[in-house]
């Protein structure tokens, strides 16, 4: 249930609420909005309903909340966007980001090189795969450790905020030292012991759609890490498998403005993953702005001819600096900016 308060309601009046809520063994989850605060009660509908909290002091209203997905539904945050904060760059609400790097770390001449590149044309967070999921076994799989230290070193040289992928919970403490967001990449979308252990570590989750999965299979996905605590969440639309064969996935750009009527939580597209080619990026990319996406999250490579993975749905550096360029026009024309943290209107 969500219990909204009176926009008079004291500190007071909201904490015995929380107590109240939590003394039948289920969990509060406060949001404190500009006008009101908002607590939602997760735990058993019946215990909750007979603390009969409408007509408490401070109390406005209870409202049931239908869908499964109880923390990530927009009625949580009484339909307010969630604004993410991290490390200084914020996404949601009016602010957009641009995560863009490698797809996976291969030498520190080539994630320095990315990192100063895309630095340089407005990225807000840094993207690279120390650790990467590959079809085939014998396949390239990362730097491991060593792709964590140079994630680090780049870090420090550019400021940027570090996005990279967690694969398995034993790695979770080694990637916590370096990330700032971490990557739960579409194959683990519905790894549900390593979504609970990343909502216990409180570090922002970027969660990335599953091949075939539905929304609410990624709303869901979401409450995962949700239920444990953690509110720093970012949805991601990377592409779903269908019988389209002339594009590696099918992106489709009607999931932002989907999420956006369902979810509080900020919504990111991968263009480079949804089409698997480097001609098409720029323009996916361009009308993921348009559709109202809070961020993209792009890959970019000093070599993709050479690159050890995903060369051929990365863009080069001049192909970057002419996406974003792209991006800013289309960004303009709707009132909206890209680009080194500053503001966003959602269209």
């Amino acid at each position: 249930m969500m219990i909204v308060m009176k926009q008079t309601a004291t500190e007071g009046e909201v904490q015995s609420v929380i107590d109240r809520i939590e003394s039948v063994g289920a969990h509060a989850h406060p949001s404190r909005g500009e006008e009101v605060t908002v607590i939602g009660a997760i735990g058993d509908r019946e215990h909750i309903a007979r603390l009969e909290l409408e007509g408490s002091p401070g109390v406005d209203r209870v409202v049931p909340i239908l869908k499964p997905y109880k923390l990530a539904s927009a009625q949580i945050r009484h339909d307010q966007p969630s604004v993410l904060d991290i490390g200084g760059r914020k996404i949601g609400g009016d602010h957009f980001a641009l995560i863009a790097g490698p797809c996976t770390v291969e030498s520190r001449d080539q994630l320095l090189t990315t990192a100063h590149v895309v630095r340089g044309a407005g990225a807000t967070m840094l993207r690279g795969g120390a650790y990467k999921p590959r079809t085939s076994p014998y396949a390239f799989q990362g730097l491991g450790q060593e792709g964590l230290r140079l994630l680090a070193e780049a870090k420090a040289e550019t400021g940027l905020p570090i996005v990279t992928e967690l694969m398995d919970a034993r790695d979770l403490e080694p990637v916590l030292e370096v990330a700032d967001v971490i990557q739960i990449g579409a194959r683990n979308m519905q790894n549900y012991a390593l979504l609970s252990e990343v909502g216990r570590s409180n570090c922002p989750v970027l969660i990335k759609r599953g091949l075939s999965s539905t929304l609410d299979e990624l709303l869901m996905a979401a409450e995962y890490v949700l239920k444990e605590g953690n509110p720093n969440v970012l949805l991601c639309e990377r592409g779903i498998r269908t019988f389209e064969s002339h594009t590696r996935f099918t992106l489709p750009l009607a999931t932002v403005v989907y999420l956006h009527g369902k979810t509080h939580l900020p919504v990111v597209v991968d263009p480079s993953h949804g089409t698997g080619h480097t001609w098409l990026v720029p323009q996916m990319a361009a009308a993921s702005v348009a559709a109202g996406a809070d961020g993209l999250i792009i890959e970019v490579h000093p070599d993709p001819e050479n690159a050890l993975s995903d060369g051929n749905q990365s863009l080069d550096p001049k192909q970057f600096g002419e996406t974003m360029e792209t991006c800013r026009r289309v960004a303009e024309a709707l009132g909206r900016t890209l680009g080194n943290g500053r503001t966003a209107t959602r269209a």
